[in-house]
């Protein structure tokens, strides 16, 4: 289990680490970190179905402040080698990934708050010296730092903890390990609920019920409702841009000056003079 252990911990290392090092690149998202550790791995099928699934269930988790909800990355590394490498059945690896992503989260704000404190005098001595080179150096060295250490959590809880979860999934009664499973295939509607509790609008709403009736009643699938969601995106950005030009058209004539005509007594002497000719 030594290179499974290595395997995971570096896929947690890449896409954790790596999401901030030169700017968000969302490369921490379930979907991306399940693509990966599924390649890893050598089951890039089930590394998608299980990034997907806690992509849905991790979608609305949003950090507040310094709060961290969820620590996702954790959480999908370790549910796909659970699935992949001990084979656990996905729903229950799914169920298993949420309290470690909430675990995983605490983990990190230590790391974050507490390790990462004892560098704060090197910080501030090197930003009084106006030295780059010794502040970029000590910020990829906490980097490093902060996120080696934070993957060997992966390590340790791959190699000694293969074997208990093992041991544990055996001795699941049948009944228990159907309840997990029903619990796993929950959570992706929890997740869609909390973000839909932020983004819900009349304005949004008859979208949500036209997804709603198109899978449910309709049975069409996810790439088929996807689709439709660009096509109507197309179609009420080409008409929100058709107004817009209308109004800024508006607004050119409201703004333009008005043409200035004949006065009266250009007008009263142009008469004159038709009448004085044609006399």
């Amino acid at each position: 289990m030594y290179k499974e252990a290595f395997l995971a911990a570096l896929t947690v290392f890449i896409c954790y680490g790596g999401n901030w090092l030169f700017g968000q690149t969302m490369i921490e998202r379930p979907l991306v970190v399940g693509c990966i550790a599924g390649l890893i791995f050598g089951d890039m099928r089930a590394g998608i179905i299980m990034g997907a699934s806690l992509e849905a269930i991790f979608m609305g988790a949003v950090d507040i402040g310094g709060a961290l909800s969820a620590e996702p990355v954790t959480a999908t590394v370790l549910a796909t080698t659970f699935s992949i490498v001990l084979n656990v059945n996905e729903k229950a690896a799914l169920a298993l990934a949420v309290p470690i992503g909430v675990l995983a989260a605490f983990i990190s704000m230590f790391m974050k708050n507490v390790v990462m404190n004892l560098f704060a005098p090197l910080v501030d001595k090197y930003a009084e010296e106006n030295s780059p080179k010794k502040m970029a150096f000590i910020h990829y060295l906490m980097w490093f730092i902060n996120y080696f250490v934070f993957s060997l959590i992966t390590f340790f809880s791959v190699l000694e903890g293969a074997k208990p979860v093992q041991a544990l999934v055996n001795s699941i009664p049948d009944n228990l390990m159907a309840g997990l499973s029903a619990t796993g295939g929950l959570l992706p509607a929890v997740g869609f609920a909390i973000l839909m509790r932020m983004l819900w609008s009349k304005q949004l709403a008859p979208y949500f019920f036209l997804g709603f009736i198109l899978v449910a009643y309709l049975e069409l699938p996810s790439v088929a409702v996807a689709a439709l969601g660009i096509i109507l995106v197309l179609v009420t950005s080409f008409k929100d841009k058709q107004l817009l030009d209308m109004e800024n058209k508006q607004k050119e004539l409201e703004q333009r000056p008005a043409v200035a005509g004949p006065s009266n007594s250009d007008a009263t002497k142009e008469e004159q003079e038709e009448e004085d000719f044609f006399s």
